[in-house]
């Protein structure tokens, strides 16, 4: 479709994508609390959200929260294959302009997320971004509009990371929120949502039986340590590869083997990478990966297996990206590539060995299973005050990356108590002033992690 102002696979579908909505609203107790607070004062009135972030139902519940809280918003997908198409319909339905749907071109990519910053009169002042593509392409593209914002959220690695180099090279002239660093997204959506999705990411792919299976996974950082707290439960021998020595101390105490990847990619059965860079699993690791291994990705970035080899110069094929993809990796005329599920290739060598890729090395879980709605209501808890912490308080914040305020993230950690019948335990007067703390918080300082 795409006769009005959206651009979905099918309208059609949106009966079913609203019956998503509704059941993830029943599982996001915090995000749900944050509209019904403040949707009569109406913190975003006047905001304009170019937002560029997964679609699906979890999101859903963010973006008409962001609705009712009184934002105008327009919406593009940050990957090109975790979009659920039913859901983008019920957002479509529900009028809100969004451009997305599973199995995107990267020209579509680009396509829908032009379409998303760009409509005559109207011009955005937020921008809600997942791995910094939509603050990418409107510094490229749109300068002009960069006057009017107000702010970026950003929550992903990747994302950051990009802000934070431009911010060092003096090219951030407008104000950004990291959430990915705040606690409540790195210490809950960020390790529970993988501890709980690598498995089941793992079965609807490959029926994979996890006992005793050598598994390495490369990073452990938070997505890392989720990875590896899960697979070792299910009986997995977990390796793990590090750059950070204080990683690599924490993997080693926590009972993991680190390694470097050359020691053991000729032997485990599954290959995970989790680290936020580029060409972290080459050709070459490939070419050594033993018989039916599989291999599959964590982490935000598409570079960070070598399926394509992409290299930083300007793209004229995708005038809008600085990534120029060189076919030189997996796409070669000797491998044969087998599609044999949704989102599962066999690649197969010459000499017969095969290896399981899946998502084409991109995001595994949200290309390939569900996520657990309750841990996503934290980050949209948290990604929603950011915004409002943006919108409502111009000029408090420079042109630079700043982490979301300690009170407002035990604020959106509080929201959620209550789903566990959780009672807090109040400092007395004697207690809070022999701590140096107000009895209602912040609890931690600002530098905690």
């Amino acid at each position: 479709s795409g006769v009005n102002d959206f651009c979905v696979k099918s309208i059609t579908k949106s009966a079913f994508g609203r019956r998503e909505i509704e059941i993830a609203e029943s599982e996001m107790p915090g995000i749900m609390m944050l509209r019904k607070r403040a949707k009569d004062e109406k913190p975003l009135r006047g905001a304009h959200i170019a937002g560029c972030t997964h679609v699906n139902a979890q999101s859903a519940v963010l973006i008409e929260t962001l609705v009712q809280l009184g934002a105008t918003v327009r919406w593009a997908a940050c990957n090109i294959y975790s979009t659920q198409n039913a859901v983008a319909a019920a957002l479509a339905e529900a009028g809100v302009p969004i451009f997305a749907w599973r199995g995107e071109t990267e020209e579509e990519f680009w396509w829908c997320l032009d379409r998303c910053i760009h409509k005559e009169g109207w011009t955005p002042n937020l921008i809600l971004d997942d791995g910094g593509d939509a603050t990418h392409l409107m510094l490229k593209k749109y300068p002009d509009y960069f006057k009017a914002i107000r702010g970026i959220v950003e929550e992903s690695v990747t994302g950051v990371h990009r802000l934070y180099m431009l911010s060092k090279a003096g090219k951030l002239t407008v104000p950004a929120i990291n959430v990915n660093d705040s606690v409540t997204k790195n210490k809950f959506d960020t390790f529970y949502t993988c501890r709980d999705s690598i498995l089941d990411s793992l079965k609807r792919t490959t029926d994979i039986m996890f006992g005793g299976k050598q598994v390495v996974i490369c990073g452990y950082g938070d997505v890392g340590k989720g990875c590896a707290q899960s697979l070792k439960g299910q009986g997995c021998i977990v390796n793990i590869t590090e750059v950070d020595p204080i990683c690599a101390l924490q993997a080693a105490m926590d009972g993991f083997r680190v390694v470097r990847l050359n020691e053991v990619i000729r032997t485990v059965d599954v290959v995970v990478t989790a680290t936020g860079n580029k060409n972290v699993i080459n050709r070459d690791h490939m070419n050594r990966m033993k018989n039916g291994s599989i291999l599959c990705n964590m982490g935000h970035s598409c570079s960070e297996i070598d399926v394509v080899s992409w290299q930083d110069l300007p793209n004229p094929d995708y005038p809008h990206s600085n990534l120029f993809p060189l076919q030189n990796s997996l796409h070669t005329p000797e491998l044969t590539w087998e599609r044999v599920r949704s989102q599962v290739d066999h690649i197969i060598w010459p000499d017969g060995r095969m290896i399981i890729l899946l998502a084409e090395g991109r995001l595994v879980n949200l290309s390939c299973s569900t996520i657990s709605s309750f841990v996503v209501s934290v980050a949209s808890s948290t990604q929603a005050l950011a915004l409002i912490e943006l919108y409502s308080a111009p000029g408090r914040y420079k042109s630079d990356v700043y982490l979301l305020p300690k009170k407002m993230d035990e604020y959106v950690a509080s929201l959620h108590l209550s789903t566990f019948d959780a009672h807090l335990t109040e400092l007395t007067d004697e207690q809070a002033k022999f701590m140096g703390l107000n009895k209602a918080g912040p609890f931690k300082a600002n530098y905690y992690r």
